[in-house]
């Protein structure tokens, strides 16, 4: 495959995912905003979600669900959504809140954040999921959005690098757990870790108990 025909199957690519988008600025929605979170699995960290605003003549190859692309093409991808969009947000709430509210509440709460944080409001709002969040704007929720919305492919994209930096920056301060690497999901050397080194305080302690032996939520040993 050719240059030229690598930039056309984009284009056409970025059109599909562009569909929803172009369908609601047709119906007057000139500001479209796409949400998405990171982080809804992990044993570990907050969860994190971003609302992207992406202006209506850019186009930004290789834009996708963040789920099928490389940590690197998703860094070199997050930088151009960042120079390109008309506004992007994020959203942030910790383990103690998710322990607190679950990990569904956590995340609603952490899309309606991000929203709140926009420098500009938006028309629409295009949410992945099933669930609609908490304000007074117009919204669609669109389960696997990621794939169907370039707005909210964006949104998945900032909100994993957003997430996956400060997972690196906590393996630093807990590198027995070797969060850079996994990032805080249940994976067998994590496992492992708490196994042997109990929980830290960024892990959410109603993910964990099972893996800590003898260890009830509250006397679950602590760094």
């Amino acid at each position: 495959m050719n240059n030229d025909e690598k930039i056309e199957l984009a284009r056409r690519h970025w059109e599909q995912l562009s569909s929803y988008e172009s369908l609601l600025r047709s119906d007057r929605a000139k500001l479209v905003a796409g949400i998405d979170e990171a982080g809804r699995g992990p044993l570990a960290g907050p969860v994190v979600a971003a609302a992207v605003i992406l202006p209506a003549d850019c186009m930004i190859c290789g834009v996708d669900d963040s789920k099928k692309l490389s940590a690197r093409k998703r860094e070199f991808l997050a930088q151009q959504i960042k120079e390109q969009a008309i506004a992007y947000a994020y959203g942030v709430i910790d383990q103690k809140v998710i322990d607190q509210i679950n990990i569904l509440q956590a995340s609603l709460l952490a899309m309606l954040k991000a929203v709140k944080q926009l420098s500009v409001q938006p028309d629409h709002l295009l949410i992945d999921g099933p669930y609609q969040i908490n304000m007074a704007l117009s919204q669609t929720a669109v389960i696997g959005g990621d794939a169907k919305s370039v707005s909210i492919a964006a949104a998945s994209i900032l909100a994993k690098t957003y997430r996956d930096s400060l997972m690196v920056e906590m393996a630093e301060i807990y590198p027995q757990y070797d969060f850079a690497k996994h990032k805080g999901y249940g994976t067998a050397s994590h496992i492992q870790a708490i196994r042997q080194y109990g929980i830290c305080p960024i892990h959410r302690r109603s993910f964990c108990g099972k893996f800590v032996s003898g260890q009830t939520e509250e006397n679950a040993s602590i760094f």
